[in-house]
């Protein structure tokens, strides 16, 4: 048969009925569509029971080095742990030791000070005293001196003086 353009247009014939141009194009594209469904479904169901056998014959597998791992990890934790606090009680008790010993050192220095104290104000009152003993010393020596000198004056000028003395 033919359309407004002089091209015939093809026909279908199926159980008695006439498809003609885009119906037939219309069925086949269904039929296509319908096929390529029932494909991905049967594609689908095949991976289900695929994985459904694969699930069923799942074996766990054997973790038990991991479990001896993790022990010896946890023992080897705790040793360190207490270790670790032994370690901190040592630390702690040298710490203690080194203040007590500051502390001590500390007064002592102090004590020491105090000492150096008392002991520079005596030497400097002391020498303050010798000085002013000194000086008297001196001042008694010179004055005593002087009257020896003026006694001896008088004992030699007596002397010289004394009629007997110009035989």
């Amino acid at each position: 048969m033919a359309d407004g353009f002089g091209l015939a247009m093809a026909e279908l014939e199926f159980a008695g009925a006439k498809f003609r141009g885009g119906k037939i194009f219309v069925i086949l594209t269904a039929l296509t569509t319908l096929g390529g469904g029932l494909w991905g479904g049967f594609e689908f169901y095949k991976d289900y029971l695929d994985m459904k056998d694969q699930i069923q014959n799942y074996t766990a597998p054997d973790l038990s080095g991991f479990d001896k791992r993790l022990d010896l990890i946890q023992q080897e934790t705790e040793m360190i742990t207490q270790e670790m606090s032994m370690i901190i009680q040592e630390v702690q008790l040298v710490s203690d030791v080194a203040n007590e010993l500051k502390n001590d050192l500390r007064q002592d220095v102090r004590r020491i000070e105090k000492i150096v104290n008392d002991v520079e104000q005596q030497v400097k009152e002391d020498s303050r005293e010798n000085a002013r003993d000194l000086k008297e010393a001196i001042t008694n020596i010179k004055d005593d001196m002087k009257a020896l000198e003026e006694k001896t004056d008088k004992q030699i000028k007596k002397a010289l003086d004394n009629p007997l003395s110009k035989m």
